[in-house]
C-alpha cells in the first residue's frame, strides 16, 4: 500500500495519549496495549468480523493488513515516546524496505520492522534507551501474538535533530525528499 494513501484512509482516525504515572514505567504493558489497538484498527479498516482475524493475516504477510497495522502501531508509539521524552518534536514513519522496483514486480516480502524518524531538539541517550526498552518488549509480546519466535526487533528508531533536518544530513534528508518522505504520525 503506498503512503498516501494510507494517510488518506486513515486521516479521520484520532488518538488520546494519557499515561499515568505506572503506565510511563511499563514499557511491556504499553507494548501490549499498543499492539492490541493497532490489531483492531487494522480489523476495523478492513471491515473483519474479529481482530483475530487480522493476526491470521498479518501471520500471512497481507501488504494491506500491515499497512494499517503499522500505521496505528507507530501512533501509538510515538504517542508514548513524545509523552515520556519532552525533547522529542515529531514522529515519523518511513518505509523503506521495498524499491519502486521491487514493488512494481510484486517482489516484496513484508517486513514487520517498524521504521520511526524521531525529530528531537537535541539527540540523547535517554531517548535510545527508551526506543531500546521498548523495542524489546514490543519484540516479545509481537512474537508471542503472531508467532515469530525468531524476530530480534519490530522497532526501528532513529533520532534527528534541528542541525540533521537544516543541513540535510543522515535521515534529516527524508524531510525535504521529493519522492520518499515519510509520513507524520505524531506532532507536539
Amino acid at each position: 500500500m503506498n503512503q498516501s494513501s494510507l494517510v488518506t484512509q486513515t486521516q479521520a482516525a484520532t488518538l488520546e495519549f494519557a499515561l499515568s504515572p505506572q503506565q510511563v514505567l511499563d514499557a511491556d504493558g504499553m507494548a501490549k496495549s499498543a499492539l492490541d489497538k493497532a490489531l483492531r484498527f487494522c480489523a476495523q479498516k478492513m471491515k473483519l468480523d474479529d481482530y483475530h482475524i487480522a493476526v491470521l493475516l498479518l501471520q500471512q504477510q497481507n501488504d494491506t493488513a500491515y499497512g494499517y497495522f503499522h500505521y496505528d502501531l507507530a501512533a501509538h508509539i510515538a504517542g508514548y515516546l513524545g509523552t515520556l521524552d519532552g525533547e522529542i518534536k515529531a514522529v515519523y514513519l518511513y518505509d523503506y524496505d521495498a524499491t519502486p522496483e521491487d514493488t512494481c514486480f510484486g517482489e516484496t516480502a513484508v517486513s514487520p520492522l517498524l521504521h520511526l524518524i524521531v525529530w528531537a531538539q537535541r539527540k540523547t541517550v535517554a531517548l535510545n534507551s527508551l526506543a531500546e526498552a521498548l523495542d524489546r518488549a514490543l519484540v516479545q509480546n509481537y512474537a508471542e501474538l503472531i508467532g515469530a519466535p525468531q524476530l530480534a526487533h519490530l522497532l526501528d528508531v532513529q533520532a534527528v535533530d534541528d542541525a540533521d533536518v537544516k543541513n540535510r544530513v543522515g535521515y534529516g534528508t527524508l524531510f525535504s525528499s521529493l519522492h520518499y518522505r515519510p509520513i507524520q504520525v505524531w506532532e507536539r
